[in-house]
């Protein structure tokens, strides 16, 4: 310590009484500058004009001031933080995509963060209002909005002080409300093309295995399909459309509850792939042959699905790239306007759907 330091803790501090810890207050008061200004200046994350940063740090080194190493590494590790927020990374879909953005992220030398929210409304709001505490540099919202005003509300809420403190929020598939830069997969356009190429391979009679209706997901690809079988004078009756959960036993379910409807289709379209893994475990348990009594198609092109026997028609999306996508979006140069990346999915038919034959009775 310094001769003039002593002489000024002495006379602050009489000998005999201990002097209170130096905190980064009494360095920002002694250099004439805001608490914000000092941390700025001590830690070196934000531009600081160098005679402030000169007297923040002559003061520090007069009051020997010790900065808390643990408050920095979180300060400088929370710039460099992606917040990663998916429905299930369980989920082949959820884990390709978020593989892309943690690939991505690597690449900038960013920490992501990932969480599930396993389709609870409340656990996404709340995992985006902890990364908001946490000071992320950017949010990520992987998977499909949900057709509820509450919700929209409530997510409104958390992110708009968010991105008005600075934070990025970028989104992969359709959000009704949010003014965000979007990946936008193209799920009806998708639908539709794999609709038409089925009716190509003479099929007519069709069963759809289908998701939760408030997920934009599920009423885009029902949607796509359903529009392109009307266009060709094709009708799809209510009771060959099941509903069930976006999994594998959801899939599985669904095409049990299908076949007890006595729906005899000639081929079955899973709005996931992940729904059509499970229906085709239930078509074998009914002693049904994919393809030869009944084709099965699926969506999204997980890679598992080429490995099934018979491999599995899809309509196949670049979900790595749109991880990437994602990240690019959320660390682009700020803008007044959002953008939205519009990603078209590509029919690959396989061996799990064959021509039209007689049904699968």
């Amino acid at each position: 310590m310094s001769e003039r330091e002593r002489t000024r803790q002495d006379r602050l501090h009489p000998r005999g009484s201990a002097p209170p810890p130096v905190t980064l207050h009494t360095v920002a008061h002694a250099a004439g500058v805001s608490p914000a200004t000092a941390s700025r200046a001590l830690n070196g994350t934000t531009r600081v004009r160098e005679e402030l940063r000169g007297r923040v740090l002559a003061a520090a080194a007069e009051l020997g001031y010790i900065p808390n190493a643990h408050a920095q590494a979180l300060a400088s590790a929370s710039n460099n933080t992606v917040g990663v927020i998916c429905h299930d990374v369980s989920d082949p879909y959820f884990a390709a995509i978020a593989s892309g953005v943690m690939r991505a992220a690597a690449e900038r030398d960013l920490l992501v963060m990932l969480a599930s929210t396993f389709r609870d409304q409340a656990r996404e709001i709340a995992y985006v209002s902890m990364l908001r505490a946490q000071r992320a540099r950017a949010i990520l919202l992987i998977g499909s909005g949900i057709e509820d005003r509450a919700w929209e509300r409530a997510l409104e809420a958390e992110l708009a002080p968010y991105t008005r403190a600075g934070g990025r929020v970028a989104v992969v598939s359709r959000h009704r409300s949010l003014r965000v830069d979007t990946v936008l997969p193209e799920n009806r356009e998708g639908a539709a093309a794999l609709a038409r190429a089925l009716l190509a391979l003479g099929h007519r009679e069709f069963g759809v295995l289908t998701g939760p209706p408030e997920l934009t997901t599920v009423a885009d690809r029902l949607t796509g399909f359903r529009e392109a079988l009307a266009a060709a004078g094709v009708a799809l009756p209510e009771e060959r459309v099941v509903r069930g959960a976006f999994t594998r036993d959801g899939g599985h379910a669904a095409a049990l509850e299908l076949l007890a409807r006595g729906a005899r289709p000639t081929c079955v379209f899973a709005v996931t792939d992940v729904m059509a893994v499970g229906a085709l475990a239930a078509l074998r348990e009914r002693g049904l042959r994919v393809p030869d009594d009944v084709s099965l198609a699926g969506f999204d092109d997980i890679p598992l699905v080429r490995e099934l026997t018979p491999a599995l028609t899809t309509v196949g999306l670049p979900l790595r790239r749109m991880g990437e996508l994602a990240i690019a979006l959320a660390l682009r140069e700020r803008s007044a306007r959002s953008r939205v990346e519009r990603v078209p999915g590509e029919v690959v038919l396989r061996a799990s759907t064959g021509r039209a034959n007689s049904g699968c009775g």
